[in-house]
């Protein structure tokens, strides 16, 4: 089973030069995400008073997908560029990444994702503006927040897997950071009505923590969390076969 492929790696890791540096890339990677992915969000609150209109949607999905194929392709040869505590869980269940580095990637994701948002809350912002969190839309419950979550971040985190992490990918892997942008555009296009289309607990942590308001916050962690899991363990169990191999824990995909 692909869960009994996870590893704790060794105490020493917490403080190895490659690993603090993959750290501190995942911290930039996520901070220019997050900084970009509300800060569209802010610009387009800021031309568009009122609710969201297509326009606006179709701004903000290109935003977010843009930003994650610069992020991933500017740190995928120092950490992997996983930009997303959900990603990194994911890798970590599939055996791609030890638990302690999986551990000093969530920090610094976290804490990338909280310096861009009160970036934005304090700078950009205008005043009695606040930056956007994630919240479900109308009518929409929490099963169905969640499962939206977990569909989005499986659809994200396996795509993750074929293009980057599975050694058959040959020439696929150039263009990994391409899919992987494409995937968080798409998805937003469907999941933004009705939960914001996170698919990354950093993205929504940053805005709630730099605004005080946790409200249906968790939603934000159990959807893309699962769906990472599953993604992680379906596709090391299911594609990546023994006469695949199946690839080496480390930093990287």
């Amino acid at each position: 089973m692909a869960i009994n492929k996870i590893a704790l790696g060794r105490s020493s890791e917490a403080t190895a030069p490659d690993a603090l540096k993959a750290a501190f890339a995942e911290f930039i990677a996520t901070f220019l995400f997050v900084f970009i992915g509300v800060g569209a969000c802010i610009a387009n609150t800021k031309l568009n008073a009122g609710p969201l209109e297509a326009a606006g949607l179709v701004s903000i999905a290109i935003a977010h997908g843009l930003a994650i194929v610069i992020t991933v392709a500017a740190t995928a040869n120092i950490s992997g560029g996983h930009v997303n505590p959900a990603v990194t869980f994911g890798l970590a269940v599939g055996g791609h990444i030890t638990v302690l580095r999986a551990a000093l990637y969530w920090i610094a994701q976290l804490l990338g994702a909280t310096l861009a948002s009160y970036l934005l809350q304090n700078v950009i912002a205008s005043v009695g503006e606040v930056v956007p969190i994630h919240g479900l839309g109308a009518d929409v419950t929490f099963i169905g927040g969640i499962v939206l979550e977990i569909v989005l971040t499986f659809s994200l985190v396996f795509v993750v897997y074929a293009t980057a992490v599975d050694p058959k990918k040959g020439s696929i892997g150039v263009v990994a950071p391409l899919a992987i942008g494409f995937t968080v555009l798409a998805n937003h296009f469907i999941g933004v009505p009705f939960t914001g289309a996170s698919m990354n607990p950093a993205r929504s942590f940053g805005p709630a923590f730099a605004t005080m308001d946790f409200h249906n916050h968790w939603i934000y962690w159990v959807g893309p969390l699962i769906g990472g899991g599953i993604a992680g363990i379906l596709y090391g169990e299911v594609f990546l076969t023994p006469e695949t191999g199946h690839a080496p824990i480390s930093e990287d995909y």
